[in-house]
């Protein structure tokens, strides 16, 4: 989608990107050569009792196909849509159709409050990108 914003004396286009992938993980490495990894992939959260504390996650997101400038968020968002934790915005710029930028945001705290799902949500320039459900249960004995 381009979008266009008027600056003193010219144009300027902005073409959204793509959010390639939103990945959910407990840590993020980065080897000398470049190449990301991610360790602990995980879909749900399993705890002893409610409430609990999750001690820490982290966030990866890749976005590609835009140009412009842009700012994204990250939030977790409980089953009532209140936020339970998320991150400031974050500023990024990309050059032309072929640059990209990776995310990785860091998450501790927590606060679980009962089974269920809370929902991971990315947002780009205050606009719903992508939500995804984190189930949260007991763990079983």
């Amino acid at each position: 989608m381009a979008t266009h914003e008027s600056e003193i004396g010219h144009t300027q286009i902005m073409i959204q990107p793509d959010l390639l992938y939103s990945v959910l993980c407990d840590e993020v490495r980065r080897e000398d050569n470049g190449k990301w990894i991610l360790i602990g992939l995980f879909e749900q959260i399993s705890v002893a009792e409610f409430p609990a504390q999750h001690p820490g996650c982290c966030i990866v997101n890749k976005w590609c196909n835009g140009e412009g400038n842009y700012r994204q968020q990250t939030r977790f968002v409980d089953s009532d849509d209140q936020v339970l934790i998320g991150s400031d915005d974050l500023a990024f710029e990309l050059l032309d159709l072929d640059a990209t930028f990776t995310a990785v945001q860091l998450f501790s705290g927590l606060t679980l409050q009962r089974a269920g799902k809370i929902w991971v949500e990315i947002l780009l320039d205050g606009d719903l990108k992508q939500r995804f459900p984190l189930r949260v249960g007991l763990t079983s004995k």
